[in-house]
């Protein structure tokens, strides 16, 4: 009942930046706090950031500084500003979205970020 498709992922150079999106569509009302994970080869999939509807944030430690999570209600969308990139981010990066009055989620595919020289 909701989609979740992500865009922005590429390669980018050590130091630089990306904007991610991720536009939810369906059955909108559902939908809760939203984040975005990322999985590294070879590692557990792990929470980058999260934003509730009401805009307030969370973000990793790891990511702290650097990540800025945001969303439009309106465009139902959501977005990671990331900057200062490392090569440790590199990552396919997922939105995800929860449903309000259970705990199910939605999932997009992910989008690919390379962070290389």
């Amino acid at each position: 009942q909701v989609q979740l498709v992500e865009s922005g992922g590429g390669l980018v150079q050590p130091g630089g930046s990306l904007i991610l999106t991720c536009v939810a569509s369906g059955t909108i009302s559902m939908i809760g706090d939203m984040s975005w994970y990322r999985q590294a080869p070879g590692k557990e999939r792990e929470l980058v950031a999260t934003v509730a509807r009401d805009a307030s944030t969370n973000s990793a430690g790891s990511v702290k500084g650097r990540f800025t999570i945001s969303r439009d209600n309106a465009k139902n969308t959501v977005y990671l500003q990331m900057n200062s990139l490392k090569p440790e981010d590199t990552a396919v990066y997922y939105c995800n979205a929860k449903r309000l009055w259970g705990s199910m989620d939605y999932w997009g595919k992910g989008t690919l970020v390379t962070v290389s020289s």
